[in-house]
């Protein structure tokens, strides 16, 4: 899991700096729904709002998916970060899309997978953050469970925690992110949005969050 090219995974980073998509706190740390202390927080449906911004992310999204995987039959974006952005992909691709639900819907046809796909068909995800990884690749399951041929995701973010590294080799789905942890910290230092000291806490955390700031 890696970015695909440094040069604009760098100008990512510096877009989701300066709209606050992420916020590095190392001093006063947000506290993660898992109970981590995190000097991080992301949130890239921020990026929606900016119209420079998310025009930048979807031509990188293309670029890199056509790259990397070729053209697939079907955009699929995981619910709800990734819809907007994969609707952006597939209409700058002339695809068609579909989305994935957290969960099958409790009622009507029970739905995980909204829109029309057909067993044998191509597709490429759309994330727009990953973390541990477990609700994208309960998306990909999804997608592999109605017979589709998943290529691979594309995200906009990723921390790169090893335990997401190791889940997304078990379940053989590539990944391709525009940005990544250790491009957001050394982007954050040259645009003076963290020091030097700073940037040793926000190492620290990456090696293990579980336990940081111990």
């Amino acid at each position: 899991m890696k970015s695909f090219n440094n040069e604009p995974a760098l100008k990512v980073a510096e877009f989701l700096l300066q709209i606050k998509a992420v916020k590095l706190q190392p001093n006063a740390p947000f506290t993660w729904a898992s109970g981590w202390k995190s000097p991080i927080y992301c949130d890239n449906r921020k990026t929606l709002s900016y119209p420079k911004v998310r025009t930048f992310i979807r031509q990188q999204f293309v670029q890199s998916i056509l790259e990397k995987f070729g053209k697939p039959d079907v955009i699929a974006g995981v619910a709800t970060g990734g819809i907007a952005h994969g609707v952006l992909v597939a209409e700058e691709m002339g695809l068609p899309f579909v989305y994935i639900r957290s969960e099958a819907k409790k009622h009507g046809l029970t739905n995980m997978i909204e829109g029309v796909i057909e067993s044998g068909q191509s597709v490429v995800v759309i994330e727009d953050l990953i973390s541990t990884g477990g609700s994208s690749l309960k998306a990909v399951e999804a997608l592999r469970a109605a017979g589709c041929e998943v290529k691979g995701m594309a995200a906009i973010f990723t921390y790169g925690f090893q335990a997401a590294l190791d889940e997304f080799k078990k379940s053989k789905c590539e990944v391709i992110t525009l940005c990544d942890y250790q491009t957001l910290i050394k982007q954050a230092l040259l645009s003076s949005f963290i020091s030097e000291k700073e940037l040793k806490s926000l190492e620290i955390w990456r090696e293990d969050p579980s336990n940081w700031p111990k």
